[in-house]
């Protein structure tokens, strides 16, 4: 059995549902046969019965064949009366039958009616022939009474042969049902798997050529349809993945070469003033190597943007805790004044506790400020309140077009006015990304009451710690 379930897995998946097909109409139409013959075979019995009890000889019938059995008169018993052999027998259990060779033998059964004692009896039995007989004996009622019976047989003929019949004729229809449930389960087969072995077809061939254009028809409902939608909507997030990267290498390259350009633009003057011996002003080395160290800056914070974008586990948040977001906030403050101490920075933070990665929260309020930070004027005021929920930092700089709006949290997005401005273009899609992570929503806007933009941010929470949670 082990080695049949074996060699059954090595078989293709089209050839053992063929198969499986196969044997399960094969199983099927032999369950039909058998029942048919058995059902025949009972009612072919039972009408052979029914016809034996309603061939009771009629009474001058039996008082010839009495008269015949004891010797009176010149009347030769026949052998079949009506179609069927008779025979008569007595108490003692004594047979009368015309044809010896066809006698049949005498059970208790038989004696027992002949008695008196029961009134029928229905048996098979063999005659002294080798012919199978259906026999029927009941008690004869004659005058004078006697103790006698009589026995009807009808040959077992009338109901084999025409079960015999039927079993070659159910063998051969059999036989054709699974010849044809072969035929059935192979095309079966063949079409079910149809969307399997495009299916795989389209797998090979990204597997060999990475082209994630491929598509596969779906068609209907089913199983196979499920998995040709999941297949094609794999393979498009995969193209727009890939198509990300691509793209986030390309404006990490553009960005990258910006700085890098002015930084070896100003290590080649200090290092040809190095090598010719003509000294460069003071003034002017100061200043070379006040932009080295920004560009150096600038470069790092790139880099460090990059690989937070980067992250393995960026698109999957870290620990979450609970956590006060005005407390967030308050720390987020004091880097912001350090980096702009000219600036008048205003806030009012009503107590708000969230659920989520304290650190990214953190870094994204950070963000925020910075870019309010960037894009005030000397001297200007920053309004910081939370209410709610609700964070608001609002700037009194110049705005942000209307179009441009929908591209400020895209990867390295940066408006026309913020271009000559230190920065990456990667900060607010950081903030995006770290917001949504904690199940919050973050938009900018202009200002309603002037100039300005308005960085809003919105995180479920409650005023008020969940219990066992100190403040």
């Amino acid at each position: 059995m082990r080695r049949l379930v074996r060699r059954l897995r090595s078989l293709p998946l089209r050839s053992r549902l063929a198969l499986l097909v196969a044997l399960a109409v094969a199983v099927a139409v032999a369950a039909v046969a058998v029942a048919c013959w058995f059902v025949t075979k009972q009612q072919l019995e039972h009408r052979m019965d029914e016809s034996l009890r309603g061939s009771r000889l009629s009474d001058n019938s039996v008082a010839g064949l009495v008269a015949s059995c004891n010797g009176g008169g010149q009347q030769q018993m026949p052998p079949f009366v009506g179609g069927v052999f008779v025979q008569l027998i007595d108490a003692s259990g004594a047979v009368c039958a015309a044809d010896d060779s066809a006698e049949l033998p005498v059970t208790d059964a038989d004696i027992a009616v002949a008695e008196g004692r029961e009134r029928d009896a229905l048996h098979t039995e063999t005659a002294e022939n080798g012919v199978r007989m259906r026999v029927y004996t009941y008690h004869l009622l004659t005058r004078p009474p006697t103790d006698a019976a009589a026995t009807i047989g009808r040959p077992m003929s009338e109901v084999t042969d025409p079960l015999s019949a039927l079993a070659w004729l159910l063998l051969a229809v059999s036989g054709l049902g699974v010849v044809g449930a072969g035929a059935a389960g192979t095309w079966v087969a063949r079409s079910g798997l149809r969307p399997v072995d495009e299916l795989t077809l389209a797998v090979e061939h990204v597997a060999r050529t990475e082209d994630l254009t491929v598509r596969i028809p779906v068609e209907g409902e089913d199983e196979i349809a499920r998995l040709s939608r999941s297949f094609n909507s794999m393979t498009a997030s995969l193209a727009t993945s890939r198509d990300r990267q691509s793209q986030l290498i390309a404006d990490a390259g553009h960005e990258l070469r910006t700085p890098l350009t002015s930084l070896r633009t100003n290590i080649e003057l200090l290092a040809r003033s190095e090598e010719t011996g003509r000294a460069i002003p003071p003034d002017d080395r100061k200043a070379l190597m006040t932009s080295v160290t920004a560009q150096m800056t600038e470069l790092a914070a790139l880099i460090g943007d990059l690989q937070e974008l980067a992250r393995p586990d960026a698109a999957q948040p870290g620990p979450l805790e609970v956590v006060g977001l005005h407390d967030i906030t308050r720390t987020a403050l004091r880097r912001a004044r350090l980096r702009g101490p000219e600036l008048t920075i205003t806030a009012e933070l009503a107590p708000w506790y969230v659920r989520g990665e304290p650190a990214a929260l953190q870094r994204a309020i950070v963000n925020v400020l910075d870019n309010a930070v960037k894009f005030s004027p000397a001297r200007g005021t920053i309004d910081v309140t939370l209410d709610r929920g609700e964070l608001t930092v609002r700037d009194h700089g110049p705005g942000i077009p209307a179009e441009d709006l929908p591209h400020v949290f895209e990867r390295f997005w940066r408006s026309p006015s913020a271009r000559q401005l230190p920065g990456s273009g990667l900060g607010l899609s950081i903030v995006a990304r770290s917001i949504q992570q904690s199940g919050g929503e973050v938009s900018l806007r202009p200002a309603a009451d002037g100039d300005g933009t308005e960085a809003v941010i919105r995180l479920p929470g409650a005023p008020q710690p969940p219990p066992g949670i100190g403040c």
